[in-house]
């Protein structure tokens, strides 16, 4: 085995547990053993990690000198509990989450018990397992760790080829809600404009096919030159009487989205006073109008 390799339990083999077992393994890690919920989960994507197929997470985590929970967020902590109380774990041991919200509180037992620590998350949609072996090496991953494993976690993104980034304990939730907005959030917007497409008739195959290249430009600019200097159309140009007809649209022929409207032109109006393509009084003035207040 290379060194400075930890033999690794996985518990919990849905599709980032799979995935992540794939990179690690490709890294010259060993998987020694899996566990999961599901039989037939776990025995699907064995083919991904390899490793001793075990019915009591604790059978599995006796087995590694480092133990992925990779189970819904929701169970992190009674996994850790249960195999915590069994002895599996304890001194010399590791206990990773790869939760994005969740703290290091989820793994209190494992490190009362003795064992060192982190949560490894890594900034990625998991659509497939396969898409996310291809798509996490690049990615960003967000470490909240013990100080004693802090340069092992770093290590261990890189493996994979991933970017470490350290998120304070304090600062976890807004760190996934950052995450969610990024992707979860992204969709939802997609979906709204869709749906506004589709007051013209348009289904949806068709409004992402119209809309996609300009969404696509889009992030190419955020990439290039960022948010501020990335940001185009009628609140970036100041142009208030667009803003007004647009709020009459959403009140007139689809006005769910219309609270949905004012407050992304609320955040856009700051990115424009940030750009300095519209005066303090100008952005005050759009608003102003975003707010159901008149123009003066």
């Amino acid at each position: 085995m290379p060194e400075n390799r930890d033999t690794i339990a996985i518990i919990g083999l849905g599709k980032v547990g799979a995935a992540m077992g794939r990179l690690l393994r490709s890294a010259g890690y060993t998987i020694a053993a899996v566990a999961g919920s599901s039989r037939e989960t776990v025995l699907r994507n064995l083919k991904f990690t390899g490793g001793t197929v075990c019915e009591d997470p604790s059978e599995a985590a006796a087995l590694a000198e480092c133990v992925l929970i990779t189970t819904r967020d929701d169970i992190i902590a009674s996994v850790c509990g249960r195999i915590s109380k069994s002895g599996a774990v304890g001194p010399g041991k590791k206990v990773v989450h790869m939760s994005g919200a969740g703290g290091l509180d989820l793994l209190e037992e494992a490190a009362r018990a003795g064992a060192s620590v982190a949560s490894i998350h890594p900034l990625q949609a998991f659509a497939s397992v396969e898409d996310a072996v291809s798509s996490i090496p690049g990615s960003t991953f967000g470490i909240t760790a013990d100080e004693a494993v802090r340069d092992w976690a770093v290590r261990f993104v890189r493996d994979v080829g991933g970017v470490p980034f350290f998120v304070p304990e304090s600062r976890k939730a807004l760190y996934h809600a950052a995450a969610c907005v990024a992707s979860n959030y992204l969709i939802a917007l997609i979906h709204m404009v869709a749906e506004i497409a589709g007051t013209m008739g348009i289904d949806e195959r068709e409004a992402i096919r119209a809309y996609w290249p300009l969404v696509l430009g889009t992030i190419r600019n955020i990439e290039k030159h960022g948010t501020v200097h990335a940001l185009t159309g009628p609140i970036a140009r100041g142009d208030a009487g667009t803003v007004e007809r647009h709020i009459r649209a959403f009140g007139d022929l689809i006005p769910r989205y219309l609270e949905v409207y004012r407050v992304l032109g609320d955040i856009a109006a700051d990115v424009a006073e940030k750009k300095k393509s519209v005066t303090p009084e100008k952005a005050e003035a759009i608003r102003s109008i975003l707010k159901g207040r008149k123009k003066e």
